[in-house]
Parts: C-alpha cells; sequence; structure tokens
C-alpha cells in the first residue's frame, strides 16, 4: 500500500478485504460460485423474461424504481393508482430472484454465509455475484422481469385497508435516483428527462410522494420513532477521496422507506395466514428503558417508567424542533440504548416481540432478495404458499438461518464503520494542525468523543481544557491520523 498512498480506492479496498476476513466474512466468489454464474447467463434469461400461467401480466403499468445514483441492483418497482373512494392503491414489485437463485446451490450456500451486501467506502461486497444481482435478477430499465407483486390500498389516514400478494411480470419504465426526484417534489429541480419521457409517471410520482407522507404519519401516531442519524458518502475523483458528504433523508426516500415497510408488514402476516414458519426482524422492548428516561429528565421531559413508544417519539420530536443540531446524536444514544435488531425464526402460531422502533408486531424483511438473504428466504415461503408447494424450510432451519444473518450483520456493519473510519483518515492526513467547530458525542472512561460539524467525521479528543460533557460545542485541532487502524485524534482549543 506505501508504494501508491494517493490510490485512495486501492488503499480502502486492501483495509475492506483484510477486515471481511478478520470479521469472518468471505469477500470473494469461488470457483464453484462462478461456475453455476456462468451456467445461468447462458440459460436462465427466458426464465426472467417470459411469463407462465401463475403470472400476471403488469408490464403496462408504469413502474418506476428509485434509489441512489450509482445503485445497479434494483430490488424493487413501485407504483400509485388514487382510486374513486379516495383511497389510493400502490403496488410494490420485488425482484424475483428465488427463479434462478435455488436452494442448496453454491450461489445460495455463499449467500446463506455472508446473509448481506456489505457496503464499504470505495467497494461494494456483493452478496449475490454481481452478473446476477445487477443483471439477471435486477429489475433494470426496459426489461421484463418476473417479480413477487404485493398490492395494498392505503386509507385517507394513511393506515393500510387491505392486500394482497401474487407473481407477475413487470417492466421499469425509468430508473430515477433519490437527489434528483427530491428536489423535484420539493420545488428546486424539474422533474428528470428519463422520468419526464414516460407520460403520467409524474403524476404517479406525486401520488407516491402524498401517500407517503401520509403512511408516515399514521406510523408515527402509532408510536413509529422519528430517529435521525449522521450518515456520509464519499466523493471520489478518479481513485481519491475528495470529500465525505452528508447524506440526508430526503422526500423520495421516504417514498421508497414508507412502502417497503409496509410491504415487510403484509409479508409477514401473509405467511401466518398460510401457516408458515417465517424469520422475523425483533427489536425487543428496551432493557435500558431507565437511562432512556434519565436522557428526557435532562431535556425537562418527563417519560414514564415502563418503555412507552408514543410517548418517546413525542419527546424526540420536541427535540428535534428544539435543538436540531444535536438531534442526531441524541438519537444516535437512543438508538444504542434500544438495542440492536435481531432476526428471529417465528413458527407459524407464534407471535413475536414485534419491532419497538417501527411500532409494529409482525414486521419481516421481504423487499430486497438481491441484497439480504432473509429477503430470499422469505421470497421462497412467499412463493410456495402461493403455489402451494412443499414448504422449503423447517423452522430449525429457519432458526439457524436467522442466528447466521444475525451475526453476519453485526460482522458486516463492524466492517462497514471499520473502513469509513480509515476513509476519513485519509481524507484528513493532509490537515493535520487544522482547527475545526465540534460537537461531543460521547463520554466515558474508555475516552471523549467529537463529531466535526463541517464534515461528517467523528474522532477522539486526547486532550481537553475543562470537562466538557456530550452535547457540549467546542474547538478542536487534529493532531494525528492514522489510516490503517481509522485514528483520528484532536486536541481542544481556545
Amino acid at each position: 500500500m506505501a508504494e501508491n498512498k494517493s490510490n485512495h480506492r486501492q488503499i480502502l479496498s486492501t483495509i475492506a478485504h483484510r477486515a471481511m476476513l478478520e470479521r469472518g466474512l468471505i469477500p470473494d466468489f469461488s470457483p464453484e460460485v462462478i461456475a453455476e454464474v456462468n451456467q445461468l447467463q447462458s440459460s436462465s434469461m427466458q426464465k426472467l423474461s417470459k411469463s407462465s400461467a401463475t403470472h400476471r401480466d403488469m408490464r403496462s403499468m408504469l413502474w418506476c424504481s428509485v434509489d441512489d445514483d450509482d445503485s445497479l441492483d434494483l430490488d424493487q418497482l413501485t407504483v400509485a393508482e388514487e382510486l374513486p373512494d379516495k383511497t389510493v392503491k400502490i403496488y410494490v414489485a420485488i425482484a424475483d430472484v428465488d427463479a434462478l437463485v435455488k436452494k442448496g446451490t453454491a450461489i445460495d450456500k455463499r449467500a446463506q454465509h455472508n446473509t448481506a451486501t456489505v457496503y464499504t467506502v470505495g467497494m461494494i461486497f456483493s452478496m449475490l455475484p454481481e452478473a446476477i444481482s445487477t443483471g439477471l435478477t435486477s429489475l433494470n430499465f426496459n426489461e421484463d422481469r418476473s417479480a413477487v407483486i404485493v398490492e395494498m390500498t392505503i386509507n385517507e389516514d394513511g393506515s393500510l385497508k387491505d392486500a394482497s400478494i401474487y407473481i407477475g411480470m413487470v417492466k421499469n419504465k425509468a430508473k430515477l435516483a433519490y437527489n434528483s426526484v427530491a428536489a423535484w417534489l420539493e420545488g428546486q429541480a424539474e422533474f428528470p428527462p428519463n422520468g419526464a419521457a414516460v407520460e403520467g409517471l409524474a403524476e404517479s410520482l406525486k401520488l407516491q410522494d402524498a401517500v407517503a407522507q401520509k403512511m408516515k404519519g399514521f406510523r408515527q401516531r402509532q408510536g413509529a420513532l422519528s430517529l435521525e442519524t449522521i450518515e456520509s458518502k464519499p466523493v471520489f475523483s478518479g481513485d481519491k477521496i475528495l470529500s465525505m458528504e452528508f447524506a440526508a433523508k430526503n422526500r423520495a426516500r421516504e417514498i421508497v422507506e414508507n412502502f417497503m415497510i409496509v410491504t415487510n408488514g403484509v409479508t409477514a402476516r401473509f405467511l401466518s395466514a398460510n401457516n408458515y414458519p417465517s424469520i422475523r426482524r425483533v427489536v425487543n422492548n428496551p432493557d435500558r428503558w431507565e437511562r432512556i428516561v434519565e436522557i428526557a429528565a435532562r431535556y425537562e421531559y418527563q417519560l414514564p417508567e415502563t418503555p412507552d413508544a408514543k410517548a418517546l417519539e413525542a419527546f424526540l420530536v420536541k427535540q428535534r424542533v428544539a435543538d436540531p443540531l444535536r438531534f442526531p446524536d441524541l438519537s444516535l444514544s437512543v438508538i444504542k440504548l434500544l438495542g440492536a435488531g435481531a432476526y428471529s425464526a417465528t413458527p407459524a402460531e407464534g407471535r413475536p416481540p414485534g419491532h419497538f422502533s417501527l411500532a409494529v408486531k409482525d414486521y419481516g424483511h421481504s423487499t430486497a432478495p438481491n441484497r439480504r438473504f432473509t429477503d430470499l428466504v422469505t421470497q421462497r415461503l412467499v412463493k410456495s404458499a402461493l403455489t402451494r408447494t412443499p414448504q422449503p424450510y423447517s423452522l430449525e432451519e429457519l432458526d439457524s438461518i436467522a442466528e447466521q444473518c444475525t451475526f453476519a450483520e453485526n460482522a458486516a456493519n463492524k466492517v462497514e464503520r471499520q473502513v469509513e473510519k480509515s476513509a476519513d483518515a485519509l481524507l484528513l492526513e493532509h490537515r493535520i494542525g487544522e482547527r475545526f467547530d465540534a460537537i461531543i458525542t460521547g463520554a466515558a472512561s474508555k475516552g471523549t468523543w467529537v463529531r466535526l460539524l463541517s464534515l461528517p467525521v467523528e474522532g477522539k479528543l486526547m486532550k481537553a481544557l475543562n470537562h466538557p460533557d456530550v452535547g457540549d460545542r467546542i474547538k478542536v485541532q487534529l493532531v494525528s491520523v492514522d489510516y490503517e487502524k481509522g485514528y483520528i485524534d484532536f486536541n481542544e482549543v481556545n
């Protein structure tokens, strides 16, 4: 690495590759997997581009994808129609990955090990080979594709009226990006040209935006938490990092987020209704609720003694308005105290603990089978129920898969954070001695941590002038970085 320090991609790729191995994840695809991919490429396009008797032909609808600018593994398409009674029919088409990736194949076993695509700065470790996830099973523009379709009717208050699931053929009429769609929705730009070329698509997206906001409001009234954390996105020039930009939520992201949340609930309940076991996404009632109560008390807000999502949401809404600068750090503190999510195998007759942060009881990931193994497993279960074929998984198998998915998710999060810290260190290595405005984000026996206000970068405070506490704004000076270890160190200055 030392011979070419200007090639940040190469440096970060090496760090990421090493981190994957250290965390028990597989960075590369085996010869057996590659051989299966080659066989699929030569024989399987007709499977996804030609309908069968079990498929509904939905290709004429105004389907579009909205994702990141650089996303190529397109898992979902959406469309909306207003009904005469003022309810809205929304459709979510989910890539039919199971049509090609069969249980027990080398591709499937590799996916079951890593369980998800790992997104590190400068390099993506795909769960499925890219020839599949960005090609054969991706819902690409102007391609006929098989999909699992979830059709839902949404009431005027944003609640779900009814839903159905079936298999159909779809065609993506426009590949759109979050930022350009959000700018248009917020009146800051014209509708993207590739969308404007499709008659009626702009009206469909405006309707999707309106109903998504109603769905968001309904969820929040039920106690879904309005948490907001700092997310960053690297900006490269060739192979060199130029900056780390804040990646804020926007209206386009909220369309997809709200549609996917309700879809995941519909899918989970569908499996229960058909007497199928499933894998649920679980966030239990927080064990450290008393600490959340203490934090709220610091802001002169009284929470009840027992976990109450609606009360916590009211506190968060109040603080977002009162102190937007510090709200992401408050959110992060609450997220840590809520505890990490996990996957849990649930028998057909069982009642899972639910998802505290989303204020729902029935929830299982189902909308990203190109990127998450739980979603592919759920898709196989759903298709089995639809076609009345033998259940593809026993409860014992699902329990083992859920355990591996929880382990691998935690490992992937650590890999992503480690590489992000290394990227931040590379970005700042030529700025030693510079001063920055910062906010204290953590203070414990292990050390004090600060977040810069001008960049989405966090580091350790090595020397403080007084005794700063969480939420305090201070001036810091960058004193050292180590991109191999991901260390960024600051001193407080006057």
